[in-house]
Formats: C-alpha cells, sequence, structure tokens
C-alpha cells in the first residue's frame, strides 16, 4: 500500500491561487482512537476561505484544510468502526490542528465520526454533515425551536439556512428567510420559508411588518457585523443565535450589550466544533432526505482538481447551497 496520497495543500495564507494539489502528500498513519477514512466527496465552508486567508487562529501552515467529509473506513484501530464502513466526518480540529479533507485520505479522533447507511450518492451526502450539524443543533440545542414559533433565517441561501428553513418547516415553525439576491427566493421557499425578506443590511422595519413584535427566534448566519439590526428583529424574551460569519467580521466594533441587546432577549451562540453531532437527529434527517421528506441542500459539484475555482465560486456568493467537492 502506498504511503503517499492526493492533497490540497497551502502552505500561505492568500487567495484562491494557494491551493495547490500535491501528488505525493504523506497518507496519515493508522493510529488509536482515531478513523483513518477514504475520503470520496466533502464540503466546502466558510471557515475554510477564513483559514486559507490567514484570519484562523492558530492554524499553522502548510496545511491541508478541509473540516468535513464523507467516505469509507480504511482503518480504526483502538475504536468499533469497522474497515469498509461508510462514514461521515465534521470538525475535531480537521482542517485546522491537523490536515483535513482536501485529500484522498483524512484521520480523524473516532468521536467525530458517525456511520452512516443510505442510498444516497457519495456528492449528496457530502451536502450534509457540517450543514446538518450546524442548523440541526443551532435550531434545538441554541434557539430550542417549538412548534408555532416564528424563525427568521439571516443567511437563507446558505447551506446552513436551507437545511436549518427545511428541517423548522417540518417541526410547525413558521420561517422567515433572507437572501440578498432576489433570485433566490424561490428556492428559499422550496426549502420552507413562508417569506422571504431582501436583506440590505437593514431589515428590521421589513420583519416587523410581518411579525410585528419580532420572530421567536433568529438563526443569524451573517454574524456580527448585522448583530444590532438583528436584535430589533427578535421580540422581547426571544433568543438570537449567531452560528455563522457570513458577513465576513469575526469581531462587533463599538459594542455596548446596554444598548444593543433588547431587555431580557437572550443572545447565544452555536459551535459544531465544540457540540457534539445529534446522531439520532442525523438518522432522521437522512431518512427524510431519502424519503424526499427534506431536500438536498445541494448546489454544485466541482472535480478535485477545480479547487481553485470552487473557492472562488463561493467567495463570488453566487452559491445558493452547499458546493461539494468530489474526490473519488
Amino acid at each position: 500500500m502506498t504511503s503517499t496520497m492526493r492533497a490540497i495543500l497551502i502552505e500561505r495564507a492568500g487567495g484562491a491561487e494557494v491551493l495547490r494539489i500535491r501528488e505525493n502528500w504523506p497518507k496519515p498513519i493508522p493510529e488509536n482512537g482515531r478513523v483513518l477514512i477514504r475520503v470520496m466527496a466533502f464540503g466546502l465552508n466558510r471557515g475554510e476561505v477564513f483559514t486559507r486567508l490567514g484570519y484562523s487562529p492558530g492554524v499553522e501552515f502548510p496545511r491541508v484544510l478541509g473540516i468535513e467529509c464523507v467516505g469509507i473506513v480504511e482503518s480504526a484501530p483502538g475504536t468499533s468502526f469497522e474497515k469498509g464502513q461508510s462514514v461521515v466526518a465534521t470538525t475535531g480540529g480537521m482542517g485546522r490542528s491537523y490536515d483535513g479533507s482536501y485529500a484522498e485520505f483524512v484521520s480523524v479522533p473516532a468521536p467525530h465520526v458517525h456511520e452512516v447507511e443510505t442510498n444516497l450518492e457519495w456528492v449528496q451526502l457530502a451536502s450534509v454533515p457540517e450543514a446538518f450539524h450546524t442548523a440541526w443543533g443551532a435550531l434545538f440545542s441554541s434557539l430550542v425551536i417549538k412548534s408555532g414559533q416564528t424563525l427568521l433565517i439571516r443567511g437563507g441561501s446558505s447551506s446552513v439556512g436551507l437545511v436549518a428553513a427545511n428541517i423548522a418547516k417540518k417541526f410547525g415553525v413558521s420561517v422567515l428567510s433572507t437572501t440578498r439576491d432576489e433570485s433566490k427566493s424561490d428556492l428559499l421557499e422550496r426549502f420552507g420559508a413562508e417569506h422571504v425578506v431582501i436583506d440590505n443590511g437593514k431589515i428590521a422595519s421589513t420583519v416587523k411588518r410581518i411579525a410585528p413584535d419580532g420572530v421567536d427566534a433568529l438563526l443569524d448566519l451573517v454574524g456580527t457585523s448585522v448583530i444590532e439590526d438583528s436584535f430589533s428583529c427578535v421580540r422581547r424574551g426571544g433568543v438570537l443565535c449567531i452560528a455563522g460569519l457570513l458577513g465576513g467580521e469575526w469581531e462587533i466594533a463599538n459594542f455596548a450589550p446596554g444598548s444593543a441587546i433588547p431587555s431580557t432577549t437572550k443572545l447565544t451562540y452555536f459551535s459544531s466544533s465544540s457540540t457534539p453531532l445529534s446522531k439520532e437527529g442525523l438518522k432522521v434527517y437522512l431518512t427524510g432526505l431519502e424519503d424526499k421528506k427534506y431536500r438536498i441542500p445541494l448546489d454544485r459539484v466541482f472535480e478535485f482538481e477545480e479547487i481553485c475555482e470552487a473557492h472562488r465560486y463561493m467567495e463570488s456568493n453566487r452559491a445558493a447551497g452547499k458546493i461539494v467537492i468530489k474526490v473519488v
């Protein structure tokens, strides 16, 4: 068995052009407690773009990016996994503290790997792990949504936004969803949005025309750049959960909690890196995709050799859903 593999490497921070395919990158060695996965496909994430640009603290170069993948177990010493099982993997330091999934093989700590049984194609399955992990976790762990509530999803045409709308709608929640591109409105409605709001950075007045007292819950995937306007969309006693940084800003400038956060309104955050994926939820969601209860959030598939083009496509904000790279 060869000791090298194809991998997409970055040696320095920069634009998409710093992503380079290496034909002979060292293949991970099986380690106790870790799962060596033959990567079949992987999804792209904004966090990988931020890491590529040099904005992720603690990441050292050279590095193979990639925080999620789907594939087949190659080896898993000291774990319950067996060679040949189909799995999905998310976070666990992938692509940040150690080489990630932009490669033919990746080694991931066992707690971050999950066996799946599904008839979805690999590229369809690859649109699921991180989008589902974030959407399900934010909805049920951070926002604790309930049937009959109103939910606003800011950044609705992202893969997480689409999955969240789809799930929330099936759980009896009234969904408002935003996009900056009016041409994506029909897509948001197909995924469950009852109302589509065109986001120009100031949407509170529009939202209040739909929900006069404000929404019960807001899943903010745009992030800190619009936080004060987002708070204005939430009813007193409601919950705002930040779970994305599509706006491209990490910090809240000149943030004064007393003036920005309405009294009794709650602010929370969801991170898939520090919150376990719901195994039962994943099973329910995959079954729903197979039964067409849910829609597959896949926008476009690129070949391994098209990684630079795929990153540029993500940065162009043209995607409506998940961008997937086919490895095999």
